[in-house]
């Protein structure tokens, strides 16, 4: 069985590089200003032969109240209860402070399995840092240099006792030739700052796993969470809120957007959540547009659905402004919830679904085919130089987005359109709505033509 370790400590002290380093790639976002991790973040790992879920954490303060420190705490509490054993980071160059004694007093209080780690022991300056973490009343600190990687055999050996204490998880069954493994769908959520992102999982979820707040901007980098949904299993992530790019001044808020850009190009089906009373401003259809061009399946969630005053005309109003700006993704249909009260976000996930299928969808060669000679005899392409294009052949050449070649005589002459004309018609025929389709047009002839 996996051990579940929660990285704690105060700010700035390299939890964030550290669990960086566990995971073997640069997954937690890391800066030099203090603070920058806000919410948990989860990763399976190993160390070794050792299997750890491995959760960075806020920078652990005094704090009381509902202001957002009091709930980046409360999030922190939350990991290190819920682990197996808790890495006490600290930075052995600056030494023992305040905070840190706060911080062993608490995990003493809650009688939780402490690995104390003094970081930043990488070339001189750490020795009195050493000297004051047997003060603690911790143990032995583990001397590591997250940043370079050094120590992470004594941090395997100190943590090897707990784990030797867990039962082992039975072997996964390993699948047939040809069969595939249930892997989760991958659900990106995004939008611009404060539309209810983090508010939504949580209710998707039914506990307080993420950090809201009224404050914009709570959110900073993407937090993953694994999620089974009637037997399915799907990845949730949430993102940072996207402002336009003229606005974007604050690095942490550049390595927010770079983040959230991140999640997008790996995503499988991106929630677009906007605020219903504010509509669908500029900045919303810019990231539909982002998703579009790369290619996502999408599902356009109007959160705040509850403090609408005229449904009927607000969602036509969206309706509208969809079909105008995004033809792209003709046949979206926005879906209205209300992360608040919980009414229609049973929805989302159905829907998510559905999209997905939808990016995933082949049409067979000949029924393509078919399909183009009907459009053909019913609106023929333009003439060029007063002759008819010929249109010769069309196939499938790829899904996710669905992906079509077009052969035809002159392919260059072919009006942009009637090019959009026929992606319509392909999407209305085969129930393609709102996801991007990719029209390839070559010269060519038909290879079936030789058969006939």
């Amino acid at each position: 069985m996996a051990l579940t370790v929660a990285i704690i400590g105060r700010p700035n002290v390299g939890k964030s590089t550290l669990f960086n380093r566990l995971a073997g790639r640069k997954s937690a976002l890391v800066a030099a200003e203090p603070g920058l991790t806000r919410d948990r973040r989860e990763g399976r790992v190993q160390l070794a032969d050792l299997e750890l879920i491995i959760t960075d954490t806020a920078g652990f303060e005094q704090a009381k109240g509902r202001d957002l420190a009091s709930r980046m705490r409360a999030q922190t509490e939350k990991a290190v209860e819920e682990a197996d054993v808790a890495l006490f980071v600290i930075d052995a160059r600056e030494g023992i402070t305040e905070q840190d004694r706060d911080l062993a007093d608490y995990l003493r209080r809650l009688k939780k399995p402490v690995v104390l780690v003094a970081n930043k022991t990488e070339g001189s300056g750490h020795e009195s840092g050493i000297a004051e973490a047997y003060g603690l009343g911790l143990g032995e600190p583990v001397e590591i240099s997250a940043e370079h990687g050094e120590g992470l055999s004594e941090l395997y050996e100190a943590l090897l006792p707990y784990a030797e204490k867990h039962p082992e998880e039975p072997p996964a069954e390993i699948p047939a030739e040809g069969e595939r493994p249930d892997k989760p769908l991958s659900i990106t959520v995004v939008g611009r700052p404060n539309v209810g992102k983090s508010t939504l999982i949580n209710r998707l979820l039914g506990v307080e796993r993420l950090l809201t707040g009224p404050e914009p901007g709570v959110t900073r980098d993407s937090i993953t969470i694994d999620w089974n949904w009637g037997g399915r299993k799907l990845r949730l992530i949430d993102t940072a809120g996207l402002r336009r790019k003229a606005r974007i001044e604050a690095k942490t808020e550049k390595l927010s957007a770079g983040d959230t850009l991140h999640a997008i190009r790996f995503a499988e089906v991106a929630v677009l959540v906007i605020d219903a009373v504010q509509g669908l401003e500029r900045q919303d259809l810019a990231i539909a547009r982002m998703v579009a061009e790369e290619g996502r399946a999408l599902v356009l969630a109007v959160n705040k659905w509850d403090l609408v005053t005229k449904p009927k005309e607000t969602l036509e109003r969206i309706s509208e402004r969809v079909a105008d700006s995004l033809p792209q993704l003709a046949g979206l249909k926005p879906l209205t919830l209300s992360a608040t009260t919980g009414d229609g976000t049973g929805k989302l996930v159905p829907a998510a679904f559905a999209a997905f299928a939808a990016w995933n969808r082949r049409v067979p060669t000949p029924t393509l085919n078919r399909f183009l000679v009907r459009v053909q005899e019913r609106n023929p392409p333009p003439l060029v130089a007063g002759r008819r294009l010929k249109l010769r052949y069309m196939t499938q050449v790829n899904i996710r987005p669905p992906t079509f070649a077009l052969f035809a005589s002159k392919p260059g002459e072919l009006p942009e359109s009637w090019r959009r004309y026929l992606v319509n018609l392909l999407r209305e025929q085969f129930d393609l709505p709102g996801v991007p389709i990719r029209m390839m047009l070559r010269k060519g002839k038909n290879p079936f033509a030789s058969a006939r």
